[in-house]
């Protein structure tokens, strides 16, 4: 057992792991050129072609149609793969559910579809694979997934949109234990601008405990432990973002 340590010597900011979502295309992959020092991109769905030209990010390409095999190679000596780098990015983990189900479908009795096991190794596949990345990486991780809307009835009565990260229930909430930070990445339709919601309700899934905040803009996401005054600006920079979306007409 390692030796107890004193809550005044914790780091909130040292070492975070934040999990990202958002719909295609919002930026997610994008927001990885905000991130502080250098940069180590696993590359889970092709989107990195967006990061090119930045000096301070390396990207290590997958290949889908073989992700149990990918994945493997990259956790071996997983510590020195990560040596010298302050961040690793594992960029998309929807994609590799998709595709680690297609794997399972092509290995399947009539090659097409999945057998009712697989749904069931997925959830200790998964939860291995991503605690041994959360676990053994001694620096910052960042994972991001697409976002997955559904309509959820209260028992009240009341109908309103769920957004969550879209990946399977059994291993979601899993998964946002082990994460510092969940944040909700959105686009406000008026002005571009983009923010990440950081404050969970019973309609969006998201948490910090890094920090006070409960939104920033993409920009200043990793900005974390900033002061009370440095967080009312970057709450307001994105409070027009979460008026649009409130204003969204809800489900029926």
């Amino acid at each position: 057992m390692q030796p107890i340590k004193s809550a005044s010597s914790l780091s909130r900011t040292k070492n975070w792991r934040v999990l990202l979502y958002g719909k295609p295309g919002v930026g997610k992959t994008t927001a990885i050129s905000y991130l502080k020092g250098k940069t180590l991109v696993l590359d889970l769905d092709d989107s990195s072609k967006v990061l090119a030209g930045l000096p301070n990010i390396d990207v290590q390409p997958f290949d889908r149609s073989k992700p149990s095999e990918e994945w493997k190679d990259f956790l071996t000596n997983l510590n020195s793969r990560i040596n010298g780098y302050d961040n690793l990015v594992v960029d998309n983990v929807s994609a590799f559910e998709k595709d680690w189900f297609v794997e399972r479908g092509r290995e399947s009795k009539n090659g097409i579809g999945n057998e009712i096991q697989d749904y069931g190794q997925w959830g200790n596949y998964f939860s291995r694979v991503l605690t041994t990345v959360f676990m053994d990486a001694p620096i910052n991780v960042l994972v991001t997934a697409w976002e997955n809307t559904r309509n959820i009835t209260a028992e009240s009565g009341q109908s309103f949109s769920q957004y969550a990260p879209a990946i399977r229930d059994s291993v979601r909430d899993g998964l946002l234990g082990l994460t510092d930070v969940v944040g909700r990445l959105m686009v406000n339709p008026k002005t571009g601008g983009r923010g990440v919601i950081l404050e969970g309700t019973d309609a969006i899934f998201a948490k910090n405990r890094l920090d006070h905040r409960t939104s920033a803009p993409i920009e200043e996401l990793f900005a974390f432990g900033g002061d009370g005054d440095e967080q009312s600006n970057r709450q307001s920079a994105v409070r027009s973002v979460e008026h649009d979306e409130a204003t969204l007409p809800k489900s029926k």
